[in-house]
């Protein structure tokens, strides 16, 4: 085990980390992102990823405690450092004191491992990270096969993204490709594609979601595109008896794949 200390904000390795919090070009480029708090780190770990560095307040968390979260780690770089130093770091309003650096995942289509009749959420061009990070946690809560974001507008490690999924972009299976590619792929599988849309649907009751099914959802503001509209996609609708014709995306999303989970025994 490698032990270091750090004690200046002007540290290199402060600076570093700082920009990967703020800027997807170097999250790329590194090929990895910040994680922030225990819950999140023991996520993270347990969601297969790999940990390269720990950063850690000693008078604030237990670093025994740190450790029981890495129990199979190798090569980690525990780095003690300050108080001012993680407030420097620290993405959230938090006073856990840990922060570590993990390597990205290769969220492709092809590395999705998928059961015989899958479940599957996808949403299209999601641009807000609190949109993401709420669909996610209903990923989580359905327990789907596979989360597929189509057309992403944003970097899958987002600090914002990590922050308001509370660690279930660690918790899901997922892919991101563009809208044609995600109906490709979905098409070659055998998948039914039922798409949320308001104009000549039918109620999201009536179809029979226990074979293979993808559930897609678009933006609040614009809907899905036609890429999701076309032959041998069937449009469904949640009845909307208020006076607006929308809801928040990631309740769509949890109305329509509970729905699938009822049909399937909620298993």
């Amino acid at each position: 085990m490698n032990h270091k200390y750090i004690t200046s904000i002007q540290n290199p390795t402060v600076k570093r980390l700082l920009l990967l919090q703020s800027k997807a070009k170097a999250r790329r480029k590194a090929d990895g992102f910040v994680v922030e708090g225990l819950r999140e780190l023991g996520l993270c770990f347990s969601g297969g990823y790999v940990i390269k560095e720990v950063y850690y307040v000693g008078n604030l968390v237990d670093f025994e405690a740190v450790q029981q979260l890495l129990p199979k780690a190798q090569d980690i770089d525990f780095v003690q450092i300050t108080e001012e130093v993680y407030k420097k770091l620290a993405y959230r309003d938090s006073t856990e004191g840990v922060i570590a650096f993990a390597k990205a995942k290769t969220a492709t289509l092809q590395a999705l491992e998928l059961p015989e009749n899958p479940l599957i959420m996808v949403a299209e061009a999601p641009e807000k990270p609190g949109n993401i990070g709420a669909l996610l946690r209903t990923a989580d809560a359905a327990n789907v096969d596979a989360f597929i974001i189509a057309n992403p507008k944003t970097d899958l490690y987002n600090p914002n993204i990590i922050r308001s999924s509370v660690g279930c972009v660690f918790t899901n299976q997922i892919a991101m490709a563009s809208s044609e590619e995600v109906l490709a792929y979905l098409q070659k599988a055998g998948v039914q594609i039922y798409s949320a849309i308001l104009q000549e649907a039918e109620i999201y009751t009536r179809p029979d979601y226990k074979d293979a099914t993808a559930i897609v959802v678009g933006t609040e503001a614009k809907g899905l595109t036609d890429i999701f509209r076309g032959p041998g996609i069937t449009p469904i609708k949640i009845p909307m008896q208020g006076v607006i014709d929308s809801m928040n995306v990631s309740v769509a999303a949890g109305i329509l794949i509970f729905e699938a989970k009822r049909q399937r025994g909620l298993s």
